[in-house]
């Protein structure tokens, strides 16, 4: 015969779920500063000086018991922003959308064009032009969580995080070539991007956020 589980154990069971993708978000947050691949596993959990400015732009309150309408309208509004959400787990009140884009900057382009100019004269000591590498195409993601801010759940808190990995073209460095496909990951910090999310978000579910 098969054991029910107390309905406690059940909210206990999904409380841990919904703290380790909270703690999850927060240490990519954390780290999201340059490419992960150098992150090391004793630093994942660090919090770095501009911790609690990067909460506070991620982070709104707001007035409702009504979590499932909150991350309906949040999947929404991704969606609205040309987002595509690729995994959503309602039950611990989580959601992740990608889109992808063009990464290549005008800057960069003449940064380029301007160095390959520079060195050209190394072809006098027989070395080719240097060619640096420049951004190709990004891929750029949204990471959401949603849970009760209070006791009695009359508030939720509404966490998301933005941020991109880049890939690079190919260049050379006088005898040496630079394989294309070079890749960074890091956090946006642009505070207008979180800022018209929200402001739809309130928006989409008629309520007024509050900043932590």
């Amino acid at each position: 015969m098969p054991t029910t589980l107390p309905s406690s154990s059940i909210r206990r069971g999904s409380g841990i779920r919904r703290t380790l993708l909270a703690a999850t978000c927060l240490a990519l947050s954390n780290q999201l500063t340059g490419c992960a691949a150098h992150t090391q596993p004793d630093e994942l959990f660090q919090l770095k000086p501009e911790s609690a400015a990067n909460r506070a732009m991620q982070t709104r309150l707001f007035e409702t018991k009504d979590e499932a309408e909150l991350l309906s309208a949040a999947a929404a509004v991704l969606q609205d922003l040309g987002f595509q959400v690729e995994e959503s787990v309602r039950e611990v009140g989580f959601l992740r959308a990608v889109k992808e884009r063009s990464a290549r900057e005008y800057g960069q382009d003449i940064t380029r064009f301007t160095v390959f100019l520079l060195s050209t004269p190394l072809v006098l000591v027989q070395q080719p032009p240097i060619v640096l590498p420049v951004d190709l195409h990004q891929k750029i993601a949204a990471a959401l969580v949603t849970r009760p801010a209070t006791l009695d759940a009359a508030r939720q808190e509404v966490r998301v995080m933005f941020y991109r990995v880049v890939w690079k073209g190919g260049g050379s460095s006088g005898q040496q070539g630079i394989p294309p496909g070079e890749q960074r990951m890091e956090m946006l910090r642009d505070p207008v991007m979180y800022q018209t999310f929200f402001a739809k978000l309130s928006k989409a579910v008629f309520l007024e956020p509050f900043a932590l």
